[in-house]
């Protein structure tokens, strides 16, 4: 009976222990993988507003620009006839309206006091006039300005929310970066599939979606003709993740080369496209760190490899 006993107890000892064990066992790839994408789906909304911000900025600023240069020529308008009241100021000054009277009646003869009354007063109405001019300039000027400013005082207000968003979502994805980047350093990724974080940054907006719809493709097989969803070819593959983007590609590496832009390597980032071969037969899509993501050839599956595993044509950009 004893011997159940302390059989039984030690039967708990080793259970609990394994159970500890397991309960502090590090957290798989896939796991990790999982809590990563739950966060990104807290963040992408947020995320996703920093770039309504940053589109509407840029077309502030293009606003701004056009207004300003609209309203140059009534600037100079105003300036010019500045000038021209300063003139007559200086020249009234200098002269002065009650002197040059006094001057006109204090000349003895009476011969010529009106023509010298009528330039006198004609000498007037040039300076009301001037100064009239500047008046509705001025007014013209301060009409056409109102908006500009109201656009100048939303940009600032933008700017200074821009920038914080931008350090607090920047925090954020350096947080996601570094889980990624310890769960594939420790346990070696999910295989020779995918043997690095996939996409290794998130460049924002349409070529993070395109990215990551790529990188979720791994594993698939390759297929020439097809542009998924389950099957894909090389340019099937770019043509899919980019349209879940809402961006239209051919299916075609050629086509696909002439609808884009072209870019350095320096300028590289997820999303973009790397073409291989002077014919332009092959292609994948940078996802960072020097990697892509392609579907190889016949009997392969979709997977990452090294950007210079291959003779490299050039980089495109799509949108």
């Amino acid at each position: 009976m004893r011997l159940r006993v302390l059989a039984a107890a030690v039967l708990g000892s080793v259970l609990a222990l394994s159970l500890g064990a397991q309960a502090h066992a590090e957290p798989s790839t896939t796991e990790i993988e999982k809590q990563i994408d739950a966060q990104w789906n807290q963040l992408e909304p947020v995320i996703e507003e920093h770039n309504k911000i940053q589109a509407e900025l840029a077309e502030n600023k293009a606003k701004v620009d056009a207004l300003t240069e609209q309203i140059r020529p009534l600037q100079e308008q105003v300036d010019a006839a500045r000038s021209k009241v300063a003139a007559l100021t200086v020249h009234e000054y200098k002269t002065g309206r009650t002197g040059t009277l006094n001057a006109l009646l204090a000349a003895g003869s009476s011969d010529g006091l009106g023509d010298r009354l009528v330039r006198l007063e004609a000498l007037a109405r040039k300076q009301e006039a001037a100064l009239a001019d500047v008046l509705a300039l001025k007014k013209q000027y301060e009409e056409a300005k109102q908006p500009l400013d109201q656009l100048v005082s939303k940009l600032s207000a933008q700017e200074a929310d821009l920038a914080k968003r931008k350090a607090d979502i920047d925090a954020e994805i350096k947080k996601l970066n570094d889980m990624r980047l310890a769960a594939f350093g420790t346990t070696g990724g999910k295989g020779a599939l995918q043997p690095a974080p996939c996409p290794a940054t998130y460049p924002g907006g349409p070529a993070s979606i395109a990215a990551r719809t790529a990188c979720a493709q791994i594993g698939k097989p390759y297929v020439f003709g097809s542009t998924g969803p389950g099957t894909f070819d090389c340019s099937g593959l770019t043509m899919y993740a980019w349209k879940a983007a809402g961006v239209s590609l051919r299916h075609y590496t050629k086509w696909q080369w002439s609808d884009t832009k072209p870019v350095s390597r320096a300028e590289l980032r997820p999303g973009d496209l790397v073409f291989y071969y002077s014919d332009l037969h092959h292609m994948g899509m940078y996802v960072g760190n020097n990697w892509i993501v392609h579907a190889p050839t016949s009997g392969d599956q979709v997977r990452m490899k090294r950007i210079d595993d291959g003779p490299i044509a050039g980089y495109r950009r799509p949108g």
